[in-house]
């Protein structure tokens, strides 16, 4: 490894290992990445299925069931039974959960050694573990119907539907799954919004941040009052492009698609472009730090947590909403807020978007599971009503009361902690964080659903959001010289983004967008367009839409 560190350099090892793990992955799922015969339970002495009852209710099994769950995401809290949620879980089910972290490279293991944990959770839709999980997973539709019916009134159809493969059976199924009529309801709230310290907006006479004019002029006013700030930051751009990219995008409104429904490269959008030539100059001001660009995400969240940004635009706000509340509780009159911030230049509205149809992790039960009957009754438990109370508000009577309305609150003394210690009240209680089948619409109960610092936030964005279901799965599929192009032109776009808003001058912007411009050219791009177009089709098909 160390040689080829040498021969590769630091700037091209990540990407390549990103490479080989991928494919790595794909060929683990192509070559069955396991057991291809499920475990077999029997029932006998367990109980007997019934639809209207929760086959977790039923479940007569004496001895504890230790499960192992593998979460591909080196950041998941891997606690389990210790806080007020998951030790509800561990007495209501009997499980006992191990979970074990990883990349991508550390999924691979578990596709080519064989030995698979029992579930299963991943981030990306588009990978071929997703698109091959009937070589490596359970169906759940056959599990429910042998093992717990119950699943079926507690899972949404129209999800179900989304993650159906070709042999029409559902293997997967996310958290954040927002369907059209949860879009309708109005009780998803936005997670981005352009915000800045309350202090700094007001002695600066509530300046206009609207116009590209107006946006340099006032984080250069903030600059001048405010030296020991950051006037402008964002979210960590690591291997993506942060808040810069997609967030900034559907910020200002850039179309999702042709006049004639194809696919429309929204990074070369020319309101778009202008709002990245406004950063340009900015950052050419001062204004934007070069730590921006390098911080991870640890980074940013500690930049945030002491508020050292005077402005933000934040994609992911519940995410930042502890960060923000311990800022928010230690400087009372500075809290971040809202305002409107960058806008279109030639009149589109904000199209913000949400976790979609396809959310946002994705868990599955594999082959390998030892007790498949007693996955499904987790599937089921955490999708309920009582599931999704447990993990938003904790356990009736000991953290938060119904009310006559069917709303709920947190108790004084819980609520107290969500206010005034954020990490003690994550540590003990993780309620909002163990959300592997969480829904906004249970967050809708309860105004606690959410800290106090990200409230403000949410109202802004009320009537901005759009559906972008339209662009879900749309990458070409793995393995195929198209998606092998696009993963090249993602990197591309990555580092000319910035390298954009860090240029030297205007010249040396357009040099390097033309530069981009060019590898897109090289790359397959009119043959990726071809093929997203022809899966935004299908979803449009898909989903009813015309």
């Amino acid at each position: 490894m160390i040689k080829m560190t040498k021969v590769l350099g630091t700037k091209t090892l990540k990407p390549a290992l990103l490479l080989m793990a991928a494919m790595l992955v794909a060929a683990g799922c192509s070559s069955g990445g396991g057991n291809t015969k499920a475990v077999e339970v029997s029932l006998d002495n367990r109980y007997t299925v019934d639809p209207e009852t929760p086959a977790w209710q039923l479940d007569k099994k004496s001895e504890t069931t230790d499960l192992t769950w593998y979460v591909n995401a080196d950041w998941w809290n891997t606690d389990f039974g210790k806080d007020v949620v998951t030790k509800k879980i561990k007495e209501d089910l009997n499980i006992n959960i191990k979970f074990i972290t990883g990349d991508d490279t550390k999924l691979n293991t578990f596709f080519a050694g064989g030995d698979m944990p029992d579930l299963l959770t991943i981030f990306d839709s588009n990978s071929p573990v997703v698109q091959k999980a009937a070589t490596w997973a359970l169906p759940l539709n056959e599990l429910a119907e042998k093992y717990d019916p119950y699943f079926n009134k507690v899972a949404a159809a129209d999800t179900l539907n989304w993650f159906q493969l070709k042999d029409g059976k559902t293997y997967g199924y996310p958290n954040y799954s927002n369907t059209q009529a949860d879009y309708d309801s109005g009780n998803i709230p936005a997670k981005t919004a352009f915000v800045i310290r309350k202090d700094v907006y007001e002695a600066l006479g509530s300046p206009d941040f609207g116009t590209p004019e107006a946006f340099r002029k006032s984080m250069s006013e903030i600059k001048a009052k405010f030296p020991d700030m950051i006037p402008f930051g964002f979210n960590a751009i690591g291997e993506g492009t942060g808040s810069l990219g997609d967030a900034l995008q559907d910020f200002i409104g850039v179309p999702l698609e042709t006049e004639d429904g194809k696919f429309y490269n929204r990074n070369l959008d020319e309101d778009y472009l202008t709002w990245l030539r406004t950063l340009n100059a900015v950052y050419r001001d001062g204004a934007i730090s070069d730590d921006s660009f390098a911080d991870d995400g640890t980074g940013f969240e500690e930049k945030v947590k002491s508020g050292k940004y005077a402005a933000m635009l934040l994609d992911g706000t519940p995410q930042q909403g502890g960060n923000l509340q311990i800022f928010m509780s230690a400087n009372p009159g500075k809290e971040y807020m809202a305002v409107d911030g960058p806008q279109s230049t030639v009149g589109h509205q904000p199209t913000l978007n949400q976790s979609g149809i396809t959310g946002w992790m994705i868990n599955y039960i594999t082959k390998n599971c030892k007790d498949p009957a007693k996955a499904i009754q987790i599937f089921t438990y955490l999708l309920s009503e009582e599931g999704q109370k447990l993990m938003n508000y904790g356990v009736e009577g000991l953290t938060y009361k119904s009310n006559p309305d069917g709303t709920v609150e947190l108790l004084p003394e819980v609520k107290d902690l969500q206010l005034n210690n954020a990490d003690k009240f994550k540590k003990d209680y993780r309620m909002g964080e163990f959300m592997f089948f969480g829904h906004d619409r249970h967050k809708a109960l309860s105004k606690d659903a959410f800290p106090e610092s990200i409230k403000q936030m949410q109202e802004w964005g009320k009537g901005k959001l759009k559906p972008h279901f339209i662009l879900e799965n749309i990458n070409p599929d793995q393995g195929t010289p198209e998606a092998r192009g696009q993963t090249a032109i993602n990197t591309n776009w990555n580092t000319t983004l910035v390298s954009m808003i860090r240029a030297k001058d205007e010249a040396a912007f357009d040099s390097t967008l033309a530069d981009h411009k060019a590898f897109l050219d090289k790359n397959n791009w009119s043959k990726i367009v071809e093929v997203r177009s022809e899966k935004m089709k299908a979803n449009k098909e898909k989903l009813g839409i015309k």
